[in-house]
């Protein structure tokens, strides 16, 4: 197991043959200094005061960004995680580049349903004690391009979190391809002084992707999060959504909610959430 980054991590291809499958679950952790949630290993660690975030203000806040295509998909695949960072003392920003306003319920219109997911976003957002943020750009048709990627860039520099999650490339859905390449470029223009923007320069410490039924070619669970503090606040965070309930046919709601019991039976808690670690993450050792 290697140490990276304070995330314990582990990868099969840096395991033994004869390592069962338990194993390698028990080693796929998180520790504080990367998502903030309860380390899915034998060894305890010790709790958090969990007053030592109040004399700390917004700026200061070890902050998670969750940066998607659609509300939705921030909410359902990347909220568990930044509930856990608030719950856990920290800061949580939720960035969604279009409203997702192409896949309306029938008899809805596409300004009406981007309205409604507004909506649902911000008051899900609030129920978690997270931030959200809106790019409006056009559902379906968002552009890979320096445009985005810079909006992007501006608001990394804007809330400066340590930690972003975001969709894995590997997707069916080309807004979710498309979120994935502008957030790479965003933290690339993001960290370089020599860019000048609104504000100053800032580096993302830890990258990660979140696990979404449209995003499964290629994604590999990696790191497993406790989430089982804040799995009702989160569910009941999602019914916001018209979505959610299963009015645009697919029945997201079941899915994600049968995803975390699963991932928790896998990691041994109630509820868990899987990610994938970014590739320039899983190579370093150290800073």
């Amino acid at each position: 197991m290697q140490e990276m980054h304070g995330i314990s991590h582990s990868s099969p291809q840096l395991n033994s043959c004869n390592q069962t499958r338990r194993d390698f679950l028990r080693g796929a952790t998180v520790a504080a200094a990367g998502l903030t949630g309860t380390p899915l290993t034998m060894a305890q660690t010790p709790p958090e005061d969990p007053t030592a975030h109040l004399s700390q203000s917004p700026a200061t806040m070890p902050t998670i960004m969750a940066v998607s295509a659609h509300p939705g998909d921030g909410v359902f695949t990347m909220g568990l995680a930044v509930a856990q960072r608030i719950h856990s003392g920290g800061r949580g920003v939720f960035l969604s580049l279009s409203l997702g306003e192409k896949g309306p319920p029938p008899g809805v219109s596409t300004e009406a349903y981007g309205a409604m997911n507004h909506e649902a976003a911000t008051k899900a957002a609030k129920a978690l004690g997270a931030e959200v943020v809106f790019l409006n750009l056009p559902d379906a048709e968002i552009p890979h391009c320096d445009e985005s990627s810079f909006s992007v860039c501006d608001k990394i520099r804007q809330f400066r979190p340590d930690t972003i999650i975001t969709h894995w490339s590997g997707s069916s859905h080309k807004d979710h391809r498309a979120c994935n390449a502008i957030v790479r470029d965003a933290m690339f223009y993001a960290e370089l002084p020599t860019i000048v923007r609104k504000e100053t320069a800032h580096s993302v410490q830890h990258l990660f992707f979140a696990e979404n039924y449209e995003d499964a070619d290629g994604f590999l669970a990696d790191t497993y999060l406790d989430v089982s503090a804040v799995y009702d606040k989160w569910s009941q965070a999602c019914e916001a959504f018209a979505m959610w309930q299963g009015k645009t046919g697919f029945r997201y709601g079941d899915y994600y909610r049968s995803l975390a019991v699963m991932r928790g039976c896998l990691s041994q808690c109630q509820y868990a959430v899987s990610l994938e670690c970014s590739d320039n993450v899983r190579n370093v050792k150290s800073l």
